[in-house]
């Protein structure tokens, strides 16, 4: 059963609807006591960093999130999902999860990514790792949806789960253990996405 985390960001039909036609079952968390029954869990994500950490906070879910990360609960965040996962942001001031070592950067960092226009948004290649299960059974052409001006700058090259280039290289997947980060948007991303949301309802 996947978990959508309800902190009041985040496309959670979009989720809902791709996995019912899986014959996936989902169920909504908007409390911690809801949030501690869960198996598989996706925090979705839009906006800014700083705000989405505050409505997180707010919920009293994070403490919840972070115990089912450590006991090794499968936890899949998307777009600034993904970003919250860090233990801060560049974009802000607030304190990230730290469930993936590493911090969001802007991407204006080279000559090269200062002359693309901000937001990345559109389609764009994926070259994950190697034999990465979330990435299990897609194609070397996969394509997926990007919509952001930050990305994750993992610490440790062994987290990086697959990369994509706009004006730089940068991870655009990550992982550590049972933690999982997508900066693009599965849920809008055709079969390509529909593949790698089963692969994570399958961990």
């Amino acid at each position: 059963m996947i978990t959508l985390v309800d902190y009041g960001l985040g496309n959670l039909l979009a989720f809902s609807n791709l996995y019912r036609r899986q014959n996936v079952e989902v169920t909504v968390a908007k409390s911690a006591d809801e949030l501690a029954r869960a198996t598989h869990v996706i925090l979705p994500g839009v906006g800014s960093f700083d705000h989405a950490m505050e409505r997180l906070d707010a919920s009293g879910m994070r403490a919840t999130l972070v115990a089912l990360a450590n006991k090794g609960t499968p936890l899949l965040g998307v777009c600034v999902g993904m970003q919250m996962l860090a233990y801060g942001s560049d974009e802000g001031s607030r304190p990230g999860l730290g469930l993936i070592l590493g911090r969001v950067r802007a991407f204006k960092t080279t000559p090269a990514a200062q002359a693309l226009p901000l937001p990345h948004m559109g389609w764009n290649d994926v070259a994950p790792l190697p034999g990465h299960p979330l990435f299990a059974g897609l194609d070397t052409d996969a394509r997926f949806y990007f919509l952001h001006s930050y990305f994750f700058d993992c610490e440790r090259t062994e987290h990086v789960a697959a990369r994509a280039h706009y004006g730089l290289d940068f991870a655009c997947a990550a992982s550590a253990g049972s933690v999982f980060g997508v900066q693009f948007h599965p849920e809008k991303s055709h079969h390509w996405g529909e593949r790698l949301l089963k692969n994570f309802a399958e961990l």
